[in-house]
């Protein structure tokens, strides 16, 4: 079974780190490379910076944050929010990134998904889906950081961004964004069943057993944590050890 990944998300509004819940009422937290540094040093596999308000304003910020963390972090770095372009994605790859997380201009120009693929390879094209649940068993996209509707199915979305070249899945339940009450495990696992490539599960992390949930009843390949890690709410390492069990050795005879 390969490792399920433990990655820090940390979400930037201008130099700062930002935290709230359902994708609002932010709070600024501090300088984002310090976080993610101490992250680095506490064992994270992975990294993902989120611009929570590049699309909005129509461009991504997050070039020199990048480039500062590049510089001292030697794991993934996944960078997202107001990427439009292969131009966009060929600028932050240089600034140190590993991979590039796009929502809104995917939605608005699903070709894009297929552009990135070809020119950088699928691993690098990570599609950042924002998902709100509208009945049971369905939920809707949503862009500009969980702000507008979109009208389109998640897993129509999902299915059509993977034959389109995306390597990942970043599935974000703004439902459960910031609260704490555990992830949306049934959106998890009908996209994971759905789709042949790595599904990130994001939104709602409170508990280990929360981990526990979504990576064995949501299939997830791995979980991004935000409010849990920045405010020390849960214990990196056990959150590590709880994706990943040891498995307990029979008593011998």
């Amino acid at each position: 079974m390969l490792k399920r990944r433990l990655i820090a998300r940390l979400d930037i509004k201008g130099p700062n780190l930002v935290k709230g819940i359902h994708l609002e009422g932010l709070r600024k937290l501090g300088l984002p490379e310090i976080f993610a540094e101490r992250y680095y040093e506490q064992g994270v596999d992975e990294l993902l910076y989120i611009d929570i308000v590049a699309s909005l304003y129509g461009r991504n910020s997050l070039n020199d944050i990048v480039r500062k963390t590049a510089n001292n972090i030697f794991i993934p770095i996944t960078v997202g929010g107001g990427v439009r372009s292969v131009e966009d994605v060929h600028s932050l790859l240089r600034c140190g990134a590993d991979k590039v997380a796009i929502n809104t201009a995917a939605v608005a120009r699903p070709q894009l998904i297929h552009e990135v693929s070809r020119r950088f390879g699928s691993q690098c094209m990570v599609l950042s889906v924002e998902a709100k649940r509208i009945a049971l068993g369905q939920w809707e996209v949503y862009t500009d950081n969980g702000r507008e509707k979109t009208g389109q199915n998640v897993l129509d979305w999902v299915q059509q961004g993977v034959e389109l070249g995306a390597g990942e899945i970043l599935l974000t339940s703004v439902d459960q964004e910031g609260t704490r009450r555990g992830f949306d495990v049934e959106l998890t696992h009908a996209v994971s069943t759905l789709v042949s490539v790595p599904v990130i599960a994001s939104g709602g992390a409170g508990t280990l057993d929360h981990l526990k949930q979504v990576v064995t009843r949501g299939l997830a390949d791995a979980v991004a944590v935000a409010d849990a890690l920045h405010y020390e709410k849960l214990d990196l390492h056990e959150m590590k050890e709880s994706l990943n069990p040891q498995p307990t050795l029979a008593a011998s005879v």
